[in-house]
């Protein structure tokens, strides 16, 4: 092999004292002592530089009063509120988009990949049109272009479009009815609770009684049924546990219930869809991994072609998907921060907001890394964990 010739002959080449270990050691730490040698001194110029203009360094600002208004809001919040909560609220939105962001992307993203596949040449076609045009646009492009959708082709409060009873569509937002949960709620959540552990109760059961006997019990079907009765009768035997506060025109905007803004709206259309198809494509790759033999296998065993896919090929083909598609969901999380351009109150957003009221630019900054840093380590541990679980181990 080339790389081992030439590491063999820079082995030759290299001086004797360099091979020591005592010389080693001592190289490691002059490398190490040169980079806190330069960090010192970038510091030492950034606070002179902060001094010279009358810029006060530190988090203190942090507990001072914000004075500024944020449109979208998933806790209660109020202008005379802290710059620390209001960035808070931020980092809230965007761990809000970044959830349902990746759950959304990853379903779209798996029919995706499946549609790619397909031996249906129109579905295999419309797929592969939609993975090359959206890989191909820029994400910001894309969110302005989703952004003036979402007001140029709604009307007006006034004329709102009704899908539903209780649901309008316009240009401020989608509004539909707000629940208001009674103390009878609790009651039903608990149903909910119980029939959810009885159902897994029921699906271990029902594998391990198959592992052992071959008899089959259906499971899912028995599960499904108790998720659904259990919880019907406690809503049945008590009072109403939910009324509805349903939106109201008045004026010039409605008032009451529920209301998702077009700038959230547009943010979670462009980053579900973006992000898509590059999960679409790490799909495709990893059922064309799969080895064909065992397509070919299941067949033989007179398998539909719905089993197949799920319990032989996506098993099998998870080993390759899940390593690239991390990479896309910390791409969705920092992508998130796009927010700011359609004027989505992200931590971005409000964080810019705090920067331009205070000039705090270094420690906002510092926070903004820290917390990406934070959740994309998150969502990597997690997916390596899940990697380990699903890898195929050799007998």
């Amino acid at each position: 092999m080339p790389l081992l010739r030439l590491a063999s002959v820079l082995k030759k080449l290299t001086p004797p004292f360099l091979k020591s270990s005592v010389t080693s050691l001592a190289l490691q730490i002059i490398v190490v002592a040169l980079i806190f040698y330069a960090a010192h001194g970038l510091l030492s110029n950034t606070q002179e530089n902060l001094e010279a203009r009358n810029i006060a360094s530190g988090f203190g600002f942090l507990s001072l009063e914000s004075g500024m208004p944020i449109g979208n809001s998933l806790l209660p919040y109020s202008p005379i509120d802290s710059y620390g909560y209001a960035f808070f609220i931020g980092i809230t939105n965007t761990l809000y988009v970044a959830f349902f962001g990746i759950v959304l992307a990853t379903l779209i993203g798996i029919i995706i990949g499946i549609a790619r596949v397909s031996n249906n040449w129109l579905i295999s076609k419309l797929a592969e049109i939609y993975v090359e045009v959206l890989r191909n646009i820029p994400l910001l492009l894309l969110l302005f272009f989703t952004y003036s959708l979402a007001l140029v082709a709604l009307p007006i409060p006034r004329k709102s479009l009704t899908p539903l009873p209780g649901f309008f569509l316009n240009n401020r937002g989608i509004y539909f009815p707000r629940p208001v949960f009674e103390p009878g709620f609790w009651f039903v959540a608990l149903a909910v609770l119980v029939s959810i552990v009885f159902a897994f109760v029921i699906h271990r059961y029902a594998t391990r009684l198959h592992r052992r006997t071959g008899r089959v019990i259906p499971s899912l079907w028995l599960g499904f049924i108790t998720m659904v009765a259990l919880p019907a009768m406690t809503w049945w035997l008590i009072e109403p546990p939910i009324v509805w506060n349903f939106a109201v025109l008045k004026g010039f905007n409605f008032k009451g219930g529920l209301v998702i803004r077009p700038e959230f709206t547009a943010l979670m259309t462009g980053l579900v869809f973006y992000t898509a198809a590059f999960i679409g494509e790490n799909v495709r790759s990893g059922i064309q991994s799969v080895s064909v033999g065992q397509i070919n296998a299941s067949k033989a065993l007179g398998l539909p072609t719905g089993v197949t896919m799920r319990k032989v090929v996506l098993p099998q083909a998870l080993r390759v998907i899940i390593p690239a598609t991390t990479n896309d969901y910390t791409s969705l999380v920092k992508n998130s921060s796009l927010a700011v351009a359609i004027g989505y109150p992200d931590m971005v957003s409000i964080g810019g907001t705090i920067i331009g009221q205070n000039d705090q630019a270094i420690e906002i900054i510092a926070m903004w890394m820290a917390v990406y840093m934070t959740i994309n380590l998150i969502i990597s541990l997690v997916m390596n964990w899940f990697n380990a679980k699903v890898q195929l181990i050799g007998r």
